[in-house]
């Protein structure tokens, strides 16, 4: 039986709805638009993607958990003429508190789980932290699907290592060519599990694959899982 290894956030978690919806509540409540001078989509224009390029420096671990955290903030509110640490790191604690109990599951998610479950070991492999990332996993039911779920904080190592996805094989007692990395991002999951003998799903939504390769497939929905796997 081959293994199918998930990551969580863009994948089967919605990341980008669920974030979108706290960080809209706390830009409202904290009166933002005044303070910073402009609308809540001008400032989660430049939040999204200060957070894709923090988290890419945690990758390749130029950067610390507590620095991403309220950099994304800091950096944001900065950028927007607001120079004030102590209330980023406020801010910044709200909203790992609130976010991760979030819902929203990208369309198929449950659908796809269940029609693999009877076929595949399945398994999270997730770049988040700990205590975030556990939280989301049980809040929205998923956790029962999956043998291993394999937190990258938990263990001291992040995607795109190779060491992550060896120590997946051993988790889930398989070898490399049994497994497949299903994930919305090209340098952590599909990069590192190509790197590590793995083949991958590229979930690209509305980006286009940098190249293709034998052992890559892409799709636009979860539903597409049916037919390439």
């Amino acid at each position: 039986m081959n293994h199918l290894f998930f990551d969580l956030d863009n994948t089967l978690w919605d990341f980008d709805k669920n974030s979108k919806v706290v960080l809209q509540k706390l830009f409202l409540d904290n009166g933002f638009e005044k303070k910073l001078g402009v609308d809540f989509k001008i400032f989660h224009d430049f939040y999204y993607k200060k957070n894709d390029e923090l988290w890419h420096l945690y990758y390749f671990d130029k950067i610390k958990k507590a620095e991403l955290r309220y950099r994304r903030f800091y950096d944001s509110f900065l950028n927007f003429g607001l120079d004030n640490l102590a209330l980023s790191k406020e801010i910044s604690e709200e909203y790992v508190r609130i976010s991760p109990y979030s819902k929203e599951l990208l369309p198929g998610c449950i659908e796809i789980l269940e029609h693999f479950n009877s076929t595949h070991h399945l398994h999270i492999i997730t770049n988040g932290f700990a205590e975030v990332q556990n939280i989301k996993i049980d809040n929205c039911g998923l956790r029962n699907y999956f043998k291993e779920i394999i937190i990258s904080e938990e263990h001291g190592l992040t995607k795109p290592h190779v060491d992550i996805f060896r120590l997946g094989e051993r988790l889930a007692k398989t070898t490399a060519d049994k497994c497949i990395m299903i994930g919305d991002n090209w340098v952590s999951d599909v990069e590192g599990a190509v790197g590590a003998g793995w083949k991958a799903v590229y979930f690209e939504g509305n980006k286009k694959a940098e190249y293709e390769h034998q052992n890559i497939s892409c799709i636009t929905s979860l539903y597409e899982l049916k037919a390439i796997i």
